[in-house]
């Protein structure tokens, strides 16, 4: 029977495969961490060391109190920093007590300090630099997030993490980035546990408004379960993972395919809806996230997606290669639902657990 199965599948994958890649946008024309069209010049500039366009984008965020731009264009200047700094002296150089080039560098800092052997020490030596960062910007939440990135690295208690919480949801209740930093803190890997973090995520979520990013924090907290351990170790019930999906899928539909803004969101769903199995629903995902792939989730992936028996080479090849795992997991989604499709059905197939292909 076996081999029976075997030779259906194979059968199968064969004639629906060709068909079921039509739905994705082609291995190249997908991106990787793209910049939007803001954030795009500044990189440009930031390469001829001119910090001034990367300037005004902060200092606009700063203005307009576009606090989930802001956040995500301080990480990617930091990382474009990381290894080209040139632009960022140039700017410290010329404005030495700007808060936009001080919140860049105190984010590059900190990466830093996490990269380090002496990663506690390190990061407690930068805590005057993070507190002037967030007193010269009374408003702004994003020097709130680094504290609470700061404060797990340093080994903070949960009265320091307590009172950094509530000055960040103080100046912006719901701020996508501020939830992750807490949730990490809250997660079994630093100080606290699955279930901790599932409850603090799911209400998180429903206090959030319908488009809020927020809505999608308890599939990340089923990406840390998944990423530990089986999702059956008793503190967290399967079910209570698939709600968390199907939260998070009702978010993702609210945006049009291919819209770079939830692109990260999207990712990190499609990963966990391959983690569960959840074959068909995955291939939606990947159709909707089109060219925008992210480093998040795919290069820490763990390797865990199942062995696929068909010749994708770049699921085994993938591990710390964003990109190619990203292509990996679209390929095993591919297969899985050709796989899966009777021999006889023309069409592409209905999404949803209930049909085959779901768990």
């Amino acid at each position: 029977m076996s081999l029976l199965r075997a030779l259906v599948g194979a059968a199968r994958s064969a004639r629906h495969a060709p068909r079921l890649a039509a739905g994705f946008v082609p291995d190249d024309d997908v991106l990787l961490d793209a910049p939007d069209e803001r954030l795009a010049p500044a990189l440009v500039a930031a390469a001829l060391a001119d910090p001034e366009p990367a300037a005004k984008l902060l200092a606009t965020t700063r203005d307009g109190s576009e606090w989930e731009d802001r956040d995500r264009y301080v990480t990617r200047l930091a990382t474009f920093a990381y290894n080209r700094d040139e632009w960022l002296t140039h700017w410290l150089d010329a404005a030495p007590r700007d808060p936009d080039a001080l919140l860049v560098t105190a984010q590059l800092a900190v990466r830093r300090a996490w990269e380090s052997p002496a990663r506690a020490e390190r990061l407690r030596d930068l805590a005057p630099l993070i507190g002037a960062v967030a007193e010269q910007a009374p408003r702004d939440p994003v020097p709130w997030r680094l504290a609470l990135d700061h404060a797990r690295g340093a080994h903070a208690g949960h009265t320091v993490f307590e009172s950094l919480w509530a000055q960040a949801v103080r100046r912006s209740p719901h701020h996508y980035g501020c939830h992750v930093a807490a949730l990490k803190y809250l997660s079994a890997q630093w100080y606290g546990s699955h279930r901790a973090a599932f409850d603090f995520a799911e209400q998180a979520a429903d206090d959030a408004a319908e488009d809020s990013l927020v809505r999608a924090l308890p599939v990340r907290a089923a990406y840390d379960l998944l990423r530990v351990g089986p999702a059956d170790d008793g503190s967290v019930p399967a079910a209570r993972i698939d709600r968390a999906v199907d939260r998070a899928l009702v978010l993702s539909a609210a945006f049009p395919a291919g819209d770079p803004w939830p692109a990260e969101v999207r990712n990190l769903l499609a990963y966990v809806l391959v983690e569960r199995g959840r074959w068909r629903e995955a291939r939606e995902e990947f159709g909707r996230i089109g060219p925008y792939a992210t480093s998040f989730p795919w290069r820490a992936a763990r390797g865990s997606v199942p062995e696929d028996p068909s010749p994708s080479s770049r699921l085994r090849s993938s591990r710390g290669d964003p990109l190619l795992g990203f292509l990996a997991a679209r390929d095993r989604v591919r297969a899985e639902v050709a796989r899966r499709t009777p021999l006889w059905d023309t069409g592409v197939g209905r999404a949803g657990r209930g049909g085959p292909g779901g768990h």
